[in-house]
């Protein structure tokens, strides 16, 4: 089968190749999933360079969630049944035609779900749900987030809102603006031109902004803590910039801001699997309806890996990149 391949750690769009492997074979427990399509997230890419919570045997296959079809049962698996078309996230190795994932973690999907929003549907939004969860805030309070027209910031806005949250959304370009109204997410400041902290002051008014998500890092996540109020929340979700994160001591000790790490599949592990089909079945429900719709910008054949990453990794996208099966 084919498959993108990298033999060492580094910069994904030096790093991967096209290659062959042969096709792997279920255990007990697992099913073989021909892939459809298959995102490039962000982990994928900081695994692929060596810097992610998770370090891959080289060499290895990149890729972490999928849509496809279940082509194979392992030992003692009853379903999901040959044929049928789900999404799998939390895998290694997405990026082939075929892949090796858990029976237990394949999520069955309805026709109505397109391929582009299935093949993200769950690493992400799962995420977004668990970090609202965490963030402890409720209706009518205020939060702020960077990157907030990237996938989790969109995700993040649009959960918020059901819930009756206020979210600021930080944006790095004007364009950004009027491109999340069109989504029904108001409430977006573009960091573009100077001035920016005060716009997001007059927006909330008085009100106190009482937690932050930094997708970033760097120096962006220490502008969220200083927008923050006293005893205040900074939640790390992310770190794009590949910078370390820098706030204020005077924030830290003087208004006594606090600072948490958000990791997804942690955070997974130590969920009950009742809570976590909650979470699952409320995703699939909204996709199902319309309500949440998730971008694929451009698709790229799996020998085309290596520019599928650099595609990724440019600023300005409105959707995914995602990687296209090829049987």
């Amino acid at each position: 089968m084919r498959a993108a391949i990298y033999e060492r750690f580094g910069e994904p769009s030096e790093v991967l190749i096209a290659g062959e492997r042969p096709v792997p074979e279920p255990g007990p427990g697992e099913i073989r999933v021909r892939m459809t399509l298959s995102p490039i997230h962000n982990h994928d890419l900081w695994t692929i360079r060596g810097t992610y919570g998770y370090k891959p045997a080289l060499p290895a296959i990149g890729g972490s969630e999928a849509v496809g079809v279940v082509d194979a049962h392992g030992a003692g698996v009853a379903g999901p049944a040959i044929g049928q078309r789900v999404v799998v996230a939390g895998v290694h190795g997405s990026w082939a035609d075929y892949f090796i994932a858990s029976a237990a973690s394949a999520v069955p999907l309805p026709d109505g779900i397109d391929d582009d929003t299935a093949c993200q549907l769950i690493a992400m939004p799962l995420s977004s749900l668990m970090l609202l969860e965490d963030l402890q805030i409720t209706s009518g309070q205020w939060m702020i987030q960077n990157a907030a027209n990237g996938a989790v910031g969109k995700i993040v806005a649009k959960l918020a809102q059901a819930r009756g949250i206020k979210v600021v959304g930080l944006v790095r370009r004007d364009a950004g603006i009027a491109e999340l109204s069109a989504l029904g997410i108001d409430g977006t400041i573009s960091t573009e031109t100077p001035g920016w902290e005060d716009r997001v002051r007059a927006l909330v008014g008085k009100a106190p902004i009482l937690r932050a998500v930094d997708s970033v890092g760097g120096e962006e996540g220490g502008r969220l803590t200083s927008l923050l109020a006293e005893g205040g929340m900074l939640m790390s979700f992310g770190a794009m910039s590949n910078k370390p994160l820098v706030i204020s001591s005077g924030d830290l000790i003087f208004r006594q801001i606090s600072v948490k790490g958000f990791w997804g599949a942690r955070r997974m592990a130590s969920t009950d699997k009742a809570e976590l089909g909650r979470l699952i079945g409320e995703l699939v429900r909204l996709a199902a309806s319309g309500e949440l719709r998730l971008a694929v910008d451009e698709r790229f054949a799996l020998a085309d890996a290596a520019a599928a990453a650099a595609a990724s990794d440019r600023p300005g996208r409105s959707g995914k990149i995602a990687i296209q099966g090829s049987v």
